[in-house]
């Protein structure tokens, strides 16, 4: 997400967490003030913080404010399902994913992820649809597929 205008603290944050520097991205937020820090532009940089960082229950409830400030836009459904799954929550990050906007439809990470939750929850035949839908929108994804280890379950199902 572009920030409208610039603050210096959450830019160097982005920049901090797109080189992987974790401890200083985390820094540069928690030196914004409240306000800022409840900026979508803040909240897209927060969340894949947490996330990356496997702080699932605080990132859970930053991608829900995401959801609620940006309600017709994708990513905050697609982080909090990610955050529900892996605090075992698989089935409500289906609801939450279907529940989104329709511009997730065009995501290829909807229907990837979708794809790995169905793996998760034994429904081999509907995980395949999704995957080969995410192929579609993005080709790129077939390759990530084959080493991505919520799928081996599916490919398993492939080579009996």
């Amino acid at each position: 997400m572009k920030l409208t205008y610039p603050i210096p603290g959450l830019e160097r944050a982005q920049g901090y967490l797109e080189l992987g520097l974790l401890e200083e991205a985390w820094t540069e937020l928690v030196s914004l003030t409240a306000e800022q820090r409840d900026l979508p532009e803040a909240l897209h940089v927060m969340a894949p913080l947490l996330m990356r960082q496997k702080r699932w229950e605080e990132a859970l409830l930053v991608s829900y404010r995401i959801c609620e400030v940006l309600p017709s836009q994708s990513g905050g459904f697609i982080h909090a399902a990610y955050c529900l799954h892996e605090l075992g929550r698989t089935r409500e990050a289906c609801e939450i994913l279907r529940s989104g906007p329709e511009c997730l439809q065009r995501e290829p990470l909807f229907h990837y992820n979708l794809s790995c939750y169905a793996v998760y929850l034994g429904s081999y035949d509907e995980a395949r649809v999704l995957l080969e839908r995410s192929f579609e929108l993005d080709e790129r994804l077939a390759s990530v597929a084959e080493h991505d280890p919520d799928l081996l379950p599916l490919w398993a199902t492939l080579r009996c």
